[in-house]
């Protein structure tokens, strides 16, 4: 038998992303490995021998936020022999989508969240896995109601309007992106409107499933 340092060690990595403040953002912590002091990492670590990889990133993750049960799926595998300095590491990482008014559940103190458009270079190859989790989710924008988690339980037409736009870096007509919308079926009103403002009080809607499905969008 060969010797078994010859082979990989199995990993996981989670790019979580949110909506805060009008702006993309994706969960980081400080790099542990001494190959990157100084440095910025997506949340992740090794996989047990008895784990699933996404049963690994929810323990791992359970470690940086105090809720854990948002959107995930799982993104690509980078297997790159030269991604980790310390040996052969093979990573399979995730996206998790956070509604922005839950973004402060976050425990570990040197957890935060950063702009995806001003990102320093991060540890490994976390860079590319923010790419790809950000071209996973301009797609699924597209055609599914991927949406509904990024956003709270109740929301202004106006807000869903500006999350799309945010996430995928263009302008909505605001007269043609209702209209679809509702041709859509997917948020009802809410009996709420939002109070306080200077304007007439802007009615409240919600998403009348918020389970995962396919939609044409755009």
């Amino acid at each position: 038998m060969k010797d078994s340092k010859t082979f990989a060690v199995l990993a996981t990595d989670v790019a979580v992303l949110t909506i805060d403040g009008g702006v993309l953002k994706v969960l980081l912590t400080e790099a542990r490995s001494k190959n990157f002091t100084g440095m910025l990492t997506l949340p992740g670590g090794l996989v047990g021998h008895k784990e699933r990889t996404q049963e690994a990133a929810i323990r791992i993750l359970k470690e940086t936020m105090t809720k854990t049960d948002y959107y995930n799926e799982q993104l690509y595998t980078f297997d790159d022999p030269g991604r980790d300095p310390e040996g052969r590491v093979v990573t399979v990482a995730y996206m998790m989508l956070v509604p922005g008014d839950e973004a402060k559940r976050i425990i570990r103190k040197d957890a935060s969240w950063q702009a995806v458009k001003t990102l320093p270079k991060l540890a490994y190859d976390h860079n590319e896995v923010v790419n790809v989790a950000m071209k996973r989710l301009m797609g699924k924008l597209t055609y599914t109601n991927i949406v509904y988690a990024l956003m709270p339980l109740e929301f202004t037409l106006s807000d869903l309007q500006k999350t799309y736009e945010t996430a995928l870096e263009l302008t909505l007509d605001k007269r043609n992106f209702i209209k679809k919308i509702k041709s859509l079926n997917l948020v009802h009103k809410t009996t709420h409107k939002v109070e306080g403002s200077a304007h007439r009080p802007a009615t409240l809607y919600k998403f009348g499933e918020r389970k995962y499905t396919r939609v044409d969008l755009f």
